[in-house]
């Protein structure tokens, strides 16, 4: 394909570089030539110096001829003009990244109209994000596919887990009632994801990726060594447009919520339309400040502040008073790499949200989801059984599957199932894949 992508943020270089790899013909515009470096430097694209929404500029990019445009610059009003003027110029399809969440709920704007197939709102997807791993507290990533059909969940496994020292199949004829799938785990010392097999071992400190049916997740939950506790009391700093957000949903589902918000004019506007939510305006730096508001009574501490360090060392202050969750937004991919060391529950990427749904959107047709697995080479992917499918009519454990790749499970008739070897896959059914990415090109022949 022969995509554009208009922003060299990271964002733009996130999805350049995961394109690159598949051999997408890519060309990335930026009007700072300090970004725009690391893809010439580092990938194998063509690079322009200028202003995306500037017809010369589309034109210099041959967009008559291109497959797709992606507006992901730091300016809402520049992708949409960028998007709508490559489609009126020729391209194909278009994508536009938002910052006003707004858009994602009102139906009232055709924005196909305005040429623009799709949009993509880093800060909705941060805060369904969010919502999702209150809800599974004691999980570090959690997913649904198929409205929760069958979910994505990882933890780490605890020092006293039934599954330490025991070999994937074990695992599963000891608890033979168990619906999950364990599809990636990532390991202390180990350069790459690994998929497991039936001959893998858990070991203590795994993070281990599993895939499971909404009925099986409480029996994870002790499988892993970890503990559902009910969350109730939850403290957000930061009142941007995610904690915001996050604050209004998580107190319509009956949350008692803190937002903490040092600005005064901002905090009393929040306080005027969020009635159920208590908010402070206070330094939400200040541990003393935020001990007289109970800050060791809470059971999640949320921080969402436009500033990653802040966020880190907040939360790393919440877990000192043994606050059982702990969520930083980050937008520094170096923290999201070091997310293994840095001691906080889980660190959450918008950036890295919006990159990972618009691949969904450039993938083939048959691929209806893609989730990238967080600071691993690995991803899970949702294929659509076509009648040209090669796998229609074979037992999972007759499929030639490459090494790199295991199926997690297949929803068949609006109906999540854990699948294993005897399983034969049929003409309409969705399966759950998980691989490496040097699999992904011969998992896609199978269902192509």
């Amino acid at each position: 394909m022969k995509i554009i992508i208009a922003g060299a943020g990271e964002v733009g270089l996130h999805l350049s570089k995961l394109l690159s790899f598949e051999s997408h013909d890519i060309t990335l515009i930026d009007n700072n030539d300090v970004n725009l470096k690391d893809g010439e430097n580092y990938l194998d694209i063509k690079v322009i110096n200028g202003d995306s929404s500037s017809i010369s500029t589309l034109g210099q990019a041959n967009v008559k001829d291109s497959d797709l445009v992606i507006g992901v610059t730091a300016s809402e009003s520049i992708n949409f003009l960028t998007c709508s003027l490559s489609k009126q110029l020729g391209a194909n399809r278009t994508i536009a990244r938002i910052t006003n969440p707004e858009f994602i709920n009102d139906n009232t704007i055709d924005f196909k109209k305005l040429g623009i197939d799709e949009i993509i709102s880093p800060e909705n997807l941060a805060v369904n994000e969010i919502k999702l791993l209150v809800n599974d507290s004691a999980f570090t990533n959690s997913h649904d596919f198929e409205d929760g059909e069958l979910k994505m969940m990882a933890a780490r496994i605890q020092i006293d887990a039934p599954f330490i020292g025991k070999e994937v199949q074990e695992a599963a004829s000891v608890y033979p009632g168990i619906k999950f799938m364990p599809i990636a785990i990532e390991r202390s010392g180990s350069q790459s994801a690994i998929i497991p097999r039936g001959n893998t071992l858990f070991k203590e400190d795994d993070h281990v990726y599993f895939i499971t049916c909404d009925d099986g997740v409480d029996e994870l939950y002790k499988l892993m060594g970890t503990k559902k506790d009910k969350l109730q009391n939850i403290m957000i700093l930061g009142g941007g447009r995610v904690g915001f957000k996050v604050a209004q949903e998580l107190s319509e589902q009956g949350y008692s919520v803190k937002l903490v918000e040092i600005n005064n004019d901002k905090a009393e506007k929040i306080a005027d339309q969020l009635n159920n939510v208590l908010v402070l305006n206070l330094d939400g730096t200040r541990v003393d400040l935020l001990s007289e508001e109970n800050l060791d009574q809470m059971d999640a501490f949320i921080s969402t502040t436009g500033d990653s360090q802040k966020n880190i060392m907040s939360c790393l202050m919440a877990k000192s008073k043994k606050i059982k969750k702990t969520i930083a937004l980050v937008d520094d991919s170096d923290y999201f790499e070091l997310s293994e060391s840095i001691g906080v529950d889980t660190l959450i990427n918008k950036k890295f949200l919006a990159a990972n749904e618009i691949f969904r959107f450039i993938r083939k047709g048959n691929i209806l989801e893609l989730n990238k697995l967080n600071n691993m080479n690995a991803e899970v992917l949702e294929f659509l059984v076509s009648s040209n499918s090669k796998v229609i009519g074979k037992k999972i454990k007759d499929i030639n599957f490459p090494r790199s790749a295991i199926i997690g499970g297949v929803i068949r008739d609006d109906k999540g199932l854990i699948a294993l070897g005897d399983f034969q896959i049929q003409e309409g059914d969705k399966v759950l894949i998980c691989s490496l990415y040097e699999g992904i090109s011969k998992v896609e022949k199978l269902f192509f």
